[in-house]
């Protein structure tokens, strides 16, 4: 495993599916990514491992 995953996710703003790449060598995340359909900002909270992958996202409007 290279320690990176793709995910499909839903934007909670304009509900489209959106895929990101999330870095499954660090365990618990949360960081901003613009969707790439209506550039609103995203806050990410993710939990992966290596061994599993990713294991959850918690996908938020940044204004939340």
């Amino acid at each position: 495993m290279s320690g990176l995953e793709t995910c499909t996710i839903q934007c909670p703003c304009c509900w489209e599916e959106i895929e990101i790449l999330v870095d499954c060598s660090v365990s618990r995340q949360e960081y901003v990514e613009d969707c790439s359909v209506c550039c609103r900002p995203l806050v990410l909270t993710v939990s992966a491992s290596l061994e599993s992958g990713v294991d959850s996202i918690d996908v938020r409007r940044e204004d939340d």
